[in-house]
């Protein structure tokens, strides 16, 4: 017996994103290119709302 559920459930649309910076381990955060934190770079806060990446999760259990 299948749940109803999945008659209707549909796997995420995965979407292509460009990411305009990388995370820096050895700062320990995300950085442009150009080697400036992310953080700092307003337009970028603006158009995408926060910067993020993986590494609290790879470091704490509790996130």
């Amino acid at each position: 017996m299948q749940p109803f559920t999945l008659n209707y459930a549909r796997p995420a649309a995965e979407l292509e994103a460009v990411v305009p910076y990388v995370y820096d381990s050895g700062l320990q955060l995300n950085v442009l290119f150009d080697g400036r934190p992310a953080a700092s770079d307003k337009a970028l806060l603006r158009e995408l709302g926060t910067t993020t990446s993986t590494a609290g999760s790879k470091t704490h259990f509790d996130d």
